[in-house]
Order: C-alpha cells, then sequence, then structure tokens
C-alpha cells in the first residue's frame, strides 16, 4: 500500500504561518523605517531667507541638523559635488563630531562612490577637472579631522588632480559666474592648495605632490590673488604648505581683514572682493555682517595665529552667537541673485568651524 502523508498538526502549521508572516512584516517595517529615516535626512532645510527669524541663544547641535540636512538633501537630489553644499559640509562638519548624526556617513559615501568609479566601465567619468579637486580636498579635510589618516581612495583622487594641473599651475575650472567659487582659476588652484596642506600621512611631501607643488607655487608667484576673498584662502592654506606667501604678506593680508571687520563685530561677503550681480549691478560693500564673511574671517585669523581671546576674535565669537537663525544656519545673500542664497550653507559650515577653532560650546 502507498504510503500515507503524516498529517499535519493544525495548531503547529498555523503557529508557523504566524512566525513567517511576523517575520516577513518586521523585514518590511524595518525597510520601511529606513527609507523614511533617509527620506527624513534629506528633506529641504526649507529656504535661505534674510527675514529668517533669529535663535534666541546659539545651539550648535541645531547648526549640526541643518548642515545635515541640506547636504543630504543636495547630494540625494543633485547626485553631485557641490562647492556650496556638500563639499562644504565635508570640510566643516567634522568640527561638530561630539553632535550625532547619520548624514556624513551617507555624504562621505557619495563622495567616496565617485572616487572609487570614475575609471569602471558603466559608471560616469567626472564631468569636469574641478570635480576630481573638490572630491580630493573634500575628502582630504575629511580624513583630517576623523581618522587622521589618508584613505587610500582620498589619495587617488589627490594624485589624479595632479594628472589634471594645467602647465601654468591651475586647473580649468568652473566659470558658472557664480562667485567667489565657482568663477575663476584661481579659486581651484588655491582650494588644490588647501586640501593637499590638510591632506594627512604628510602626503604633501609624497613624490607625486611634490612636482604639482612646484608649478602651484609658482602659479601663486606670478599671480597675485584677484581679490581679498581669494587672499585670504591664500593665507589660509600657508599655514600649512611653506612658500606660498611671505611674513610681510601674512600681516598684510591680516590687516587688511581686521581692517573690515564692522562695528557689530561680523565682516560681511561682499567687502571681500568686487564682484557684479546678474544683472550687472555691484554688490553692496558696505552690506549687513553675515555669516559667510564673519565665519571665514575668523577661520583665517585663528589659523594665521590670532589667539582666541583677542578682542577681535572675541568680537567675531558674538556675533555668530548672536546671529544664527531659529533653523540652525547663518545667513548670507547671494552674490549673484536673490533666489536661493546658497552660499549661506557655506556660511554656516563657515560659521561652525569658526566658533569651534574659538572652543565655543554651544550646546
Amino acid at each position: 500500500m502507498p504510503r500515507r502523508s503524516p498529517r499535519k498538526n493544525p495548531i503547529i502549521t498555523a503557529m508557523k504561518n504566524s512566525l513567517s508572516l511576523n517575520r516577513k512584516t518586521i523585514s518590511m517595517l524595518v525597510a520601511a523605517w529606513a527609507i523614511s529615516a533617509t527620506t527624513s535626512l534629506a528633506q529641504e532645510p526649507g529656504p535661505n531667507s534674510a527675514t529668517e527669524a533669529r535663535a534666541e541663544k546659539l545651539s550648535l547641535p541645531k547648526g549640526a541638523a541643518f548642515l545635515d540636512s541640506a547636504a543630504l538633501n543636495w547630494t540625494t537630489k543633485n547626485k553631485c559635488g557641490s562647492c556650496h553644499s556638500n563639499v562644504a559640509y565635508m570640510i566643516a562638519r567634522p568640527a561638530l563630531k561630539d553632535v550625532p548624526g547619520q548624514a556624513m556617513t551617507k555624504v562621505r559615501a557619495f563622495f567616496e562612490d565617485r572616487a572609487a568609479n570614475w575609471d569602471k566601465e558603466g559608471k560616469a567619468k567626472p564631468r569636469w577637472d574641478a570635480e576630481v579637486v573638490t572630491t580630493a580636498v573634500a575628502m582630504a579635510f575629511n580624513d583630517a579631522q576623523t581618522t587622521g589618516k589618508l584613505h587610500e581612495l582620498t589619495r587617488g583622487a589627490l594624485d589624479r588632480m595632479w594628472k589634471l594641473q594645467k602647465p601654468d599651475g591651475a586647473w580649468f575650472w568652473l566659470k558658472c559666474g557664480w562667485p567667489p567659487m565657482e568663477h575663476d582659476d584661481y579659486f581651484g588652484a588655491v582650494f588644490a592648495a588647501l586640501g593637499v596642506g590638510i591632506a594627512p600621512d604628510d602626503y604633501a611631501r609624497s613624490s607625486k605632490a611634490q612636482a604639482g607643488l612646484v608649478k602651484l607655487r609658482r602659479y601663486f608667484k606670478e599671480n597675485p590673488p584677484p581679490d581679498l576673498h581669494h587672499e585670504a584662502l591664500l593665507l589660509w592654506a600657508s599655514c600649512r604648505l611653506d612658500g606660498l606667501v611671505s611674513a610681510a604678506q601674512k600681516k598684510a593680508t591680516m590687516d587688511k581683514l581686521l581692517a573690515l571687520q564692522r562695528p557689530d563685530g561680523g565682516w560681511s561677503l561682499p567687502s571681500l572682493g568686487t564682484w557684479k550681480r546678474r544683472d550687472g549691478s555691484a554688490n553692496d560693500k558696505n552690506a549687513p555682517s553675515d555669516g559667510y564673511g564673519t565665519g571665514l574671517a575668523v577661520v583665517v585669523l585663528r589659523q594665521a595665529g590670532l589667539p582666541k581671546d583677542d578682542d577681535r576674535i572675541k568680537k567675531g565669537v558674538a556675533w555668530l552667537s548672536a546671529n544664527q537663525r531659529v533653523s540652525g544656519r547663518w545667513f548670507t545673500r547671494s552674490l549673484n541673485n536673490d533666489r536661493d542664497h546658497y552660499i549661506t550653507h557655506t556660511g554656516t559650515a563657515y560659521a561652525v568651524m569658526a566658533l569651534r577653532m574659538c572652543e565655543v560650546d554651544g550646546k
């Protein structure tokens, strides 16, 4: 006689089905939570507006939350590196590493993925030489302030950068008419110098960097900074790379920056250059103090050796402490038009760096 199949116990069957259903439900819930968490982090941080109310008190955790939201939103939506958003974020966010957040892991992964896959079939090549430079610099700053070790992908991006260097020592830069960054070759050159100078493991002394630095130093010698903004960046870079400016030039740049400090303790971005707006009108050099101008000035002056207890630094810190907006950002008006004011993202990055360089807790 044929063997009869064992009779299934309906109770056990029901329990197994229930367990299987629960596992699937839990998996779906976990996946949904992960998607929700990422979406939440990547939500628009809201418009950058001069009319946004000022915060009642300084909060660096709110500054971190704004930077997280702005950088992850830009990266998720645009899938590119931008000087004003996720590049500035990579440079500044480690200053707030005591403030937890998930966005840094995701933004860092984006840059690592680009650097790892530029030469792979089916993957996007660098769209511009500037993409290689900004990726290398962003990752170098990030490495220096997190692990303190030069990641192999960062080294690869820096090495690739030198292959794209022009004979005059600079790089073909984006000239979108968006000062002060996507505007001229000088910015790309001084930005590269900043990244090479801060790169861990003494990268600047590596054989691949040395030849490029000879050309870069010659470029700065033959091409004076076109404005005080770029001159300030050159001073910053010179704090980590020798042969960029003389002692007299260093003092002169510091004096110029200090002379532009406003009575309220801040600085304004328009005062650092002579850029025109998109409609051809001039930017107001007497515009109110802003996050970008104040943050950058304090960062550069501190890097150049001005102590945190210097009265002028203390006034700059006081301005930053009193002018954070309720969203956590520091507003800076665009030099181009009054639409997006993305320069606010960079201004917020510089503001938190400046405050932490002056050992401000801000909790």
